[in-house]
């Protein structure tokens, strides 16, 4: 994965399901804390068992999910997100996160998460 200096926009970010509901300002502020990465056909995010340490929202492209055991579960499309369970419960990542066409994820380190994100969990 190549990641840009750039990071995601907040027109981005309000076509994502889980963030649309943010208010305009804290979604900017979101934005900018985020890092956009291109990852190529083929190329792996991440794998099952590894430590999780950020969460990814999908910009373009599809990507895979699956897991040792049952195989291939999900695709992700854009306006999907991925790799909460790691970080909302501090445990290692539960499946695998593969790009089937180049893709495009912007993704935040745990503190934001927490900040930003982990609250919207919390109405579940």
């Amino acid at each position: 994965m190549s990641p840009r200096a750039v990071g995601a926009t907040q027109h981005e970010l309000s076509r994502i399901g889980l963030l649309a509901t943010l208010p305009g300002e804290t979604l900017a502020r979101l934005a900018q804390r985020m890092t956009r990465e291109d990852i190529p056909a083929g190329a792996g995010v991440f794998d099952e068992g590894e430590d999780g340490d950020r969460f990814y929202v999908v910009l373009s492209g599809m990507l895979t999910v699956s897991q040792q055991s049952i195989g291939a579960q999900a695709v992700l499309r854009p306006g999907d997100y991925f790799g909460e369970v790691a970080l909302a419960m501090h445990m290692p990542r539960t499946a695998s996160v593969r790009a089937l066409t180049p893709a495009t994820v912007a993704s935040c380190d745990q503190a934001t998460f927490d900040e930003f994100i982990r609250p919207l969990f919390a109405d579940d």
